[in-house]
């Protein structure tokens, strides 16, 4: 490797700084630093110094050309020698063809991490003093895609999830010249010793009793098996598809969702009140308990909220399937607050980017947003030990094919 000696005037450093423009002034001394760098590499290989007549000399200069490099506090303009017999080389041009490369990968971390295409064209031409245009940047974020894809579509280990939670949210995109509404459904399955992971996600135009079913047919053709129990909001797409492809699934109705749809049902000055006492019946040990509670509730509430009652006694059972587990397995299963908080951190990703150019970005972007959080779904302390799953008993898992049964028969007429 070259000795570089840097020479730097003294007067000119304390000039360049005291301008007021200390990008610039760094700027200079770096490309002033950087060309000396090239000179110096350039006498190792000549194996002479300019003017020097030498033994040692293996070749002859023949001038420089301008190069670019990107750099954080801007794009340097190098001088690069020119040799005439063997091409100059230098291992700083080397080191800049990576930073090309992490330079694509940073504005594609950027749209991830919430922030605009425009601020991000933005950001990388004050920051590198070079301009990225709206469709470089969505270049960039394409390089994305193989990952997404690999994640979305590997196997699934047949049987390794007997729980699953499903739910879909909502993105704006552009199509056919029109703002439209798409469905971004997600799949989080649970092992039976208590991990948690995504196992599949997909955009569709709505949730309808074939979109939902669309869904979970690639995901039994990836391998998914041996569903046990599944939580979900009350949609009738949803428990209509399960009932459809994975008929021996029991459904529990997420607790959080079922409170909501009582309370919005009820009178605002009873709705405080309503609530704290739904919350008490599902604290409940016994299922027993819990029926009892429900009746005092609708005894003391159908006069003033007859239609929250009658939700509640309607909807009852299904939301209280997991009282059949053991009680440390309960907690885990009862709302599908897990697939709502990633759902929120989507959310927040997107709100930046308000409207997706199209269907294929809303895999992309959300996508990778849904690989960062497994991997921290994967760090999470399991939700349960493995002694737990092998205390279900056959006799109540026969019972969760027959109530599934009655559920998918509800569902279809729903």
């Amino acid at each position: 490797m070259a000795q570089v000696n840097l020479t730097l005037n003294q007067e000119e450093i304390l000039l360049l700084l005291s301008s007021g423009n200390s990008s610039e002034a760094f700027k200079t001394l770096l490309t002033k630093s950087l060309n000396q760098f090239l000179a110096a590499e350039s006498a190792s290989q000549l194996g002479a110094e300019p003017y020097e007549r030498t033994e040692e000399r293996q070749d002859q200069r023949n001038g420089s050309r301008e190069r670019p490099l990107t750099t954080r506090i801007g794009t340097l303009v190098l001088s690069v020698p020119r040799h005439r017999k063997q091409p100059f080389h230098t291992m700083l041009f080397e080191n800049y063809q990576r930073s090309e490369a992490a330079l694509i990968a940073t504005m594609a971390e950027m749209v991830i991490e919430g922030v605009s295409t425009r601020k991000v064209a933005k950001v990388m031409e004050e920051l590198c003093g070079k301009e990225f245009s709206k469709s470089a940047v969505s270049e960039a974020c394409k390089k994305l895609d193989p990952e997404v894809e690999s994640f979305r579509n590997r196997p699934i280990e047949p049987g390794r999830y007997p729980f699953l939670m499903v739910d879909a949210t909502y993105f704006k995109t552009r199509e056919d010249h029109k703002t439209v509404s798409k469905a971004f459904m997600v799949a989080v399955g649970i092992t039976g010793i208590g991990e948690r992971e995504i196992i599949g996600f997909d955009v569709y135009d709505d949730e309808s009793n074939a979109t939902w079913s669309s869904f979970l047919q690639s995901l039994k053709l990836r391998g998914l098996s041996d569903v046990l129990m599944y939580t979900s909001d009350a949609h009738p797409s949803i428990r209509y598809a399960m009932g459809n492809e994975f008929p021996g699934a029991v459904w529990q109705r997420c607790q959080f969702h079922f409170i909501r749809n009582i309370l919005d049902a009820a009178p605002k000055n009873y709705k405080a009140g309503l609530e704290e006492e739904i919350r008490e019946m599902f604290k409940c040990e016994t299922i027993a308990e819990a029926r009892k509670r429900r009746d005092e509730i609708i005894r003391d509430y159908s006069d003033v909220a007859e239609k929250s009652m009658e939700i509640l006694d309607n909807g009852f059972e299904d939301s209280m399937t997991i009282m059949s587990l053991p009680a440390e397995m309960r907690r885990p299963f009862r709302t599908s607050n897990l697939v709502e908080r990633l759902n929120r951190e989507l959310k927040r990703r997107s709100d930046v980017i308000k409207i997706f150019p199209n269907a294929a970005s809303i895999i992309r972007l959300m996508g990778s947003v849904t690989i960062d959080y497994n991997e921290v779904l994967s760090r999470k302390k399991k939700l349960f030990y493995s002694t737990s799953l092998p205390k279900i008993s056959q006799e109540t898992r026969l019972r969760f094919i027959s109530l599934a049964r009655e559920q998918y028969k509800r569902a279809q007429a729903a």
